[in-house]
């Protein structure tokens, strides 16, 4: 096994749908560029959780043509302007609704993962 294959092996493979959620709770946290997201993202999940370029891009033009999120140009210390993106007061209450409808996903997964536990609450 290379040494690649055996240090991404514990990652997983975000839910389809979750991407969103993820995305909205990140930039509430701070305005962030593309990779700064994605990083913040691999951070904060211990490094089992990677968005790839593939899905991240996508998924902020997705999510700033519903509005949720806005973009400007930021002049970079580094190099090339960079695009920052920040939450807007419509992705605020998006975020809201997603993290609700995630309480209720997982609690129903739990439930399934272990009804005795469902079965023993008050």
């Amino acid at each position: 096994m290379s040494q690649r294959k055996g240090r991404y092996q514990n990652r997983t493979e975000i839910l389809q749908g979750t991407l969103d959620m993820l995305i909205l709770q990140t930039l509430q946290w701070a305005p962030r560029h593309g990779y700064a997201l994605s990083k913040a993202i691999r951070t904060n999940s211990g490094e089992i959780l990677k968005v790839d370029t593939g899905s991240l891009y996508p998924a902020l033009h997705r999510l700033e043509r519903k509005g949720w999120i806005a973009a400007e140009w930021k002049a970079s210390e580094l190099g090339p302007r960079l695009r920052v993106y920040h939450l807007t007061k419509a992705g605020k209450r998006q975020l809201m609704s997603e993290r609700s409808r995630w309480r209720r996903l997982t609690a129903a997964i739990a439930g399934i993962l272990d009804p005795a536990q469902k079965e023993n609450a008050p």
